[in-house]
């Protein structure tokens, strides 16, 4: 069963949130990094039928791809333990779901937002983005009623 936060509940978690998603921006940039020079490193392999290879370089950046893409897994757990969904690492998009007059929503957020000011529905995405005001305030989360009819 999904969890369903509240804003403030959203907003309380966001400094660890944000730290988790900062690190999963910089470790996916480290591990892209490593492994474009293995890519590189191989094609000269390739290209030089394997002479003069730097054995130790090779492994020293395996290892360092292969720790940044442990340390990526690690900071995307820290985010889902937290109740966050990850929507877009490039760009550092989450959504906390919530739940809009019985109706399924995420309360959505981006690096660089001070707080979370924005809502949208399950299948709108970021271009359905609306911002957050009183109605929605009083109107929100685990505990509110169904839609008026």
């Amino acid at each position: 069963m999904p969890r369903y936060f509240k804003l403030d509940e959203c907003d309380a978690l966001l400094p660890e949130v944000e730290r988790a998603l900062r690190d999963a921006v910089f470790h996916r940039a480290e591990y892209r990094k490593a492994d474009q020079e293995l890519d590189a490193s191989m094609r000269h392999i390739r290209v030089s039928g394997g002479a003069r290879v730097d054995r130790t370089g090779y492994l020293a950046t395996r290892a360092r791809r292969d720790s940044s893409g442990a340390a990526l897994h690690d900071a995307l757990e820290r985010i889902e333990r937290a109740g966050a969904m990850v929507k877009d690492l490039d760009i550092g998009l989450i959504d906390f779901l919530s739940l809009h007059r019985g109706r399924e929503v995420c309360l959505c957020w981006k690096l660089g937002e001070g707080k979370i000011e924005w809502w949208h529905g399950v299948d709108e995405g970021f271009a359905g983005r609306k911002r957050i005001d009183d109605d929605f305030r009083r109107s929100h989360g685990p505990d509110a009623g169904a839609a008026p009819n």
